[in-house]
């Protein structure tokens, strides 16, 4: 009998059982085995890109913090590097180093986030409440600096708004401490763990040449050999200044992405460690430069390293107050092409932790698709169809 009548189409989402956000992934099975899978986006479009031409420079700042609740930090330091770099303006030092910290504080907000939601689709419930718990502690850091838990509002165009004085660093590196100790209990649980290895060794791999050509980036991409991270190829902020490792593994199955997250969370709290302790050891000074609220017609582009892997933005002056132009590409947007070989020959019970482990976000990666239901066509709305629409 032909293989192609046996197989089953099972639609996953869009109301996806993994996450809040919604997608749809569309799974071909024979039996319980995965033979193929295709993914739909366009439920969550926003419009973020277009809205910022319709507000000052200074504005975009508090609208692309809510591109993503995990990612808002990064998402506006992004920002403000390619303002900078419009204006040609290079920032006191000591906002270089408080701007990593938050970067790095949100990036173990982020993976332990995926650490805890991955022990969730295991079934281990424990596990979960444990991680999102020590958690907690990234987020109250957060809060100390900035005084919110997730839109931080700490960076502006030439630095950062506010300081972290000396009185604070003290309290902020006990609960490093405490973070450090908890991450290495869990590099000894999800690497001795008999649930942890059957449920994830040998499944959902991605190879290295796989994850090469589909130019995978991040963790999901350090996890099968790929050694790329923007932070050491392209450095920012003070990622020059401190000393810190690329964390890579060559397994490419869903417990080498597990460890990577683990490991890179260790990372993290080393590069805390020392940009506090720059911090403690130097004067008080300047955080930021005054800037024009005009920039000159120009453009620029910026990548930075966000939790899930390489941000990158596009931005294009007019010479006036707004943007003429903005363009974002979220690591998620990137790495949904690696969905394919990780699900290929797969388990469906394993499905929603093979997608976990890609640490994916709908609502930050998101496009309009038109679909012209008479030609069975389909295709993506460029910024001309959009504003041609409007006229």
């Amino acid at each position: 009998m032909d293989a192609e009548k046996v197989c089953y189409r099972i639609p996953i989402g869009p109301q996806h059982p993994m996450y809040v956000e919604a997608e749809n992934l569309e799974v071909k099975v024979d039996g319980e085995r995965i033979v193929d899978a295709d993914i739909n986006l366009g439920y969550l479009h926003r419009g973020i890109e277009k809205l910022s031409e319709n507000r000052n420079w200074i504005q975009n700042i508090y609208l692309f913090e809510r591109i993503c609740g995990i990612c808002s930090g990064v998402h506006t330091i992004t920002y403000c590097m390619m303002a900078e770099d419009l204006l040609g303006i290079e920032i006191p030092e000591r906002a270089k180093i408080i701007r990593t910290v938050i970067g790095e504080l949100e990036r173990v907000h982020s993976h332990l986030l995926m650490l805890g939601a991955a022990g969730y689709e295991m079934g281990l419930n424990t596990a979960f409440m444990y991680i999102w718990r020590d958690r907690e502690h990234s987020m109250d850091m957060l809060e100390t600096i900035s005084g919110n838990r997730v839109n931080y509002a700490m960076n502006t165009i030439g630095g950062v708004r506010r300081d972290i004085p000396k009185s604070m660093i003290p309290e902020l590196l006990k609960r490093v401490d405490v973070l450090e100790k908890r991450m290495y209990h869990y590099l000894h649980v999800f690497g001795s763990d008999r649930v942890i290895r059957n449920r994830t060794m040998n499944v959902g791999v991605l190879r290295k040449d796989e994850a090469e050509r589909l130019s995978i980036i991040g963790p999901v991409a350090r996890a099968s050999g790929l050694t790329y991270d923007v932070r050491r190829t392209r450095p920012y902020a003070a990622y020059d200044l401190v000393n810190w490792s690329v964390i890579t593994t060559s397994n490419g199955d869903v417990h080498a992405r597990l460890d990577v997250k683990v490991r890179e969370t260790l990372q993290s709290l080393s590069i805390l460690r020392q940009c506090l302790h720059k911090l403690k050891r130097m004067k008080e000074g300047d955080i930021k430069v005054k800037t024009p609220s005009v920039i000159p017609d120009n453009e620029s582009t910026v990548i930075t390293e966000a939790p899930r892997g390489e941000l990158f933005y596009y931005g294009k002056s007019n010479g006036s107050d707004k943007p003429e132009r903005i363009k974002i590409k979220t690591p998620s947007y990137q790495n949904m092409h690696a969905y394919k070989p990780i699900l290929r020959d797969g388990h469906l019970a394993d499905l929603p932790l093979m997608v976990a482990s890609t640490d994916p976000c709908f609502s930050c990666c998101d496009r309009v698709t038109v679909i012209d239901t008479n030609k069975d066509t389909s295709r993506i709305m460029t910024a001309n169809d959009l504003r041609r629409l409007k006229r």
